[in-house]
């Protein structure tokens, strides 16, 4: 499980016959010239007909390796970025000592570099059984083959531990009468979610009584709190959490919720000045009136309660949540009729995504009153409420509540659904199936969109959860590259991960558990899809491996709008993040030639 070393000696070597061509040169158009028309003559020769040795699927690198490489070289990037690709390998090429590059840096350019010489992985994909074979004994090849592929699919998957089997159901009853006994709770109180709410855990010392934490945890926690930083873990959720962590069965709960040391350091360090470092997607300029977000032309976010029962360490609001359940988050009715009423005003507007915070940690009545109002609007046809509860707090969803959500269901006239967020496979358990089946029970849609961090991003990880969240009932809707918010990055994942499980692995499942888009959230503009290649350029890598973006606005052919350049997490970063976990960085070699 080690990884290359990658360095100026290993990639002038991979990189001679190139870079020869450059050394002589007197400027760098020059270098430009002569290196696009290097790359561009060898994807050219790769499709030509005299290349017979090079098989179709290192043809199909050697295009995406030309592609990407040409889009290094533009003067454009170099002036967007403020670095320059072409510069370097000039450097490289006479010689000249480059410092300020990093072992990540290298390894993208020699990648880059085999990629166009056919030599991308260490070995071809399998072989196809069929070839020669025609009619019936062709297709029971393709059956057989299919099913070899599966296999392996099942071997992976049966790694991941689900909050259904009858061992994770033990390991959390018995987690369960352990917090009830520190709680001086009762099986009734447990099934309540006011009580839930009243014994919200929001310390280290309270926490570690009910959880196994470790040195780091437990010291990230006391710091996040001492720092004012918004932290809290409902006692359902503390109970999913595993005395022996050392498994590795609850990473990616635990990383849910449990800060880390870096994170607590980046947000401490801002202190009452969140608001201006880390509004990410800059709802201050998209926020026309108080409580409205709007990116886009038909749907708008309404956000009438600015605290959650469970604080998701990533979140996208961090820094306007201030504590769990925090008194006073609830917007005053002048405030919320203001914002319905500006809706009302905006005829074009027909969805309305109703989050926060969390809004079905509000009062029955509270959510009743805002929905109300909302029906009221003739040009509304779906309401969308955005929660995580039925993941931290599923005896909130009642059969009483979900009857009152049901009721403004109008068939025809306007629909109500729930988008939650759930991350893992050992996050679905009987308690969340039974709230999600009191809502469909009233018709009402249940959605996921899951965040794409580094704790759950393992090979066929998120193909598993798409597969059982289609046996609960839920549909997969988005999965989402985390944001490139500075105070998460331990959280990222290199883009070209997500591209490379959308092709490897979530395209393996059948079409009903891959109904979810993934996206990368643009500052300011909104979604930016990721399956689509025209959506954004690669147009740089920074010395520290850092592929840069130029990712274009939603609206491109329909108004002027600049682009926004984001800078990724390196690849060798995550690889060698998921060496340090047990992976065995061989597994995910393609991911060099995702872009």
């Amino acid at each position: 499980m080690t990884l290359n070393i990658f360095n100026m000696e290993e990639c002038l070597r991979e990189g001679r016959t190139i870079l020869s061509n450059i050394k002589d040169c007197i400027d760098l158009e020059s270098v430009r010239s002569i290196l696009y028309a290097s790359v561009t003559g060898i994807q050219y020769e790769s499709f030509g007909q005299n290349r017979n040795r090079c098989t179709d699927h290192q043809k199909i690198i050697i295009r995406d390796c030309s592609r990407a490489f040409r889009a290094l070289l533009s003067r454009r990037s170099d002036s967007l970025v403020g670095f320059s690709v072409t510069q370097v390998l000039w450097d490289l090429s006479r010689g000249i000592d480059r410092s300020d590059l990093s072992e990540a840096f290298y390894a993208e350019i020699i990648h880059l570099f085999r990629g166009l010489k056919g030599l991308a992985n260490s070995s071809e994909p399998d072989e196809s059984t069929m070839t020669g074979l025609k009619g019936r004994e062709a297709a029971v090849a393709r059956s057989n083959e299919l099913d070899r592929i599966w296999g392996k699919i099942e071997h992976v998957m049966s790694r991941y531990h689900d909050g259904f089997s009858e061992d994770a159901v033990s390991r959390r009853n018995e987690r369960r009468g352990h917090i009830l006994e520190k709680t001086r709770g009762s099986e009734n109180d447990w099934n309540n979610w006011h009580w839930q709410v009243k014994n919200i855990i929001t310390d280290s010392d309270r926490l570690s009584s009910m959880v196994n934490l470790n040195e780091s945890e437990f010291e990230a926690v006391k710091k996040a709190v001492a720092a004012r930083l918004p932290f809290g873990v409902t006692p359902y959720y503390a109970s999913l959490m595993d005395n022996d962590p050392e498994k590795g069965r609850d990473m990616a709960i635990r990383a849910q919720v449990i800060p880390t040391p870096y994170y607590v350091e980046k947000m401490a360090a801002h202190g009452d000045n969140r608001a201006a470092a880390f509004d990410f997607m800059l709802e201050a300029d998209t926020s026309p009136v108080d409580l409205v977000t709007r990116r886009y032309p038909a749907i708008v976010i309404l956000k009438p309660f600015n605290t959650c029962p469970q604080i998701c360490v990533y979140c996208q609001r961090n820094w306007e949540i201030d504590q769990a359940m925090a008194p006073g988050s609830m917007a005053g009715k002048k405030k919320i009729e203001e914002a319905c009423k500006w809706i009302e005003d905006h005829p074009s507007i027909k969805e309305v995504l109703v989050t926060g915070g969390d809004p079905l940690a509000m009062s029955d009545r509270a959510i009743e009153s805002i929905l109300e109002r909302l029906s009221l609007i003739r040009h509304v046809e779906m309401i969308r409420i955005g929660s995580r509860t039925p993941v931290t707090l599923p005896m909130r969803i009642t059969a009483k509540f979900a009857e009152m959500l049901g009721k403004f269901r109008k068939p025809g006239i306007r629909d109500i659904c729930v988008v939650t967020h759930i991350e893992h496979v050992y996050e679905v358990t009987p308690e969340l199936v039974t709230a999600v089946e009191l809502l469909k029970r009233q018709g009402i849609g249940v959605y996921n969109q899951h965040v794409f961090t580094f704790h759950v991003s393992r090979r066929f990880e998120a193909s598993a959860l798409r597969r059982l969240l289609r046996k609960c009932g839920i549909d997969p809707y988005y999965t989402f590259a985390p944001k490139a918010k500075e105070e998460t990055d331990e959280y990222r994942v290199p883009l070209a991960r997500i591209l490379q499980e959308q092709k490897e692995e979530s395209r393996l499942m059948p079409g009903t558990r891959r109904t979810d888009e993934p996206v990368y959230n643009v500052p300011g503009l909104g979604k930016n899809y990721l399956r689509a290649l025209q959506h954004r350029d690669l147009i740089s890598i920074l010395p520290d491996g850092s592929r840069v973006y130029e990712f274009h606005p939603w609206e491109k052919n329909i108004i002027k709008r600049d682009s926004y350049l984001g800078s990724d997490i390196p690849i060798l970063t995550y690889l060698s993040r998921l060496r340090s976990i047990g992976e065995n960085p061989d597994d995910y070699s393609s991911i060099w030639y995702y872009f």
